[in-house]
């Protein structure tokens, strides 16, 4: 199977499992009829939308504390193999 089938599983997946939470946390809210529907579709998309920021900005962030502690001098650099 291709890398590319495997991660449109996995969002497709991810994406259900997201909009049926919603479409519960909607229902036990007492939403019912079509405005469970907008519930459902506004609590999904806004964690899509989070999730697509957050990642990114965890990458960033262990990239920067990444390079606060790494070491810049030439006496530390590792030997290369000749």
């Amino acid at each position: 199977m291709k890398p590319q089938k495997v991660l449109l599983v996995l969002s497709w997946v991810l994406f259900t499992c997201i909009s049926i939470v919603s479409l519960g946390i909607g229902y036990l809210g007492g939403v019912r009829g079509i405005g469970l529907l907008g519930i459902s579709f506004l609590v999904t998309f806004g964690v899509a939308i989070a999730l697509g920021q957050l990642i990114p900005a965890g990458i960033l962030l262990s990239s920067i504390i990444r390079a606060s502690f790494s070491s810049f001098r030439k006496a530390h650099t590792p030997i290369k193999a000749a």
